[in-house]
């Protein structure tokens, strides 16, 4: 996993928020939000690479 330093600016700023301000009313509208789209980004990332698989 990369460090957090080398994560995105806007990705730590994020967590930095979730840590530290966020109510428990914000972070229950926001986790189904990010498990949803992390979880449509892993996909559309293995379709990718079955795609790419199916091509050599």
């Amino acid at each position: 996993m990369k460090r957090f330093d080398d994560l995105p600016k806007s990705v730590k700023k994020a967590v930095r928020y979730i840590k530290q301000e966020a109510t428990m009313e914000q972070l229950n509208s926001m986790e189904p939000l990010l498990l949803l789209m992390i979880g449509k980004r892993k996909q559309e990332l293995l379709m990718k690479k079955v795609g790419n698989d199916n091509k050599k």
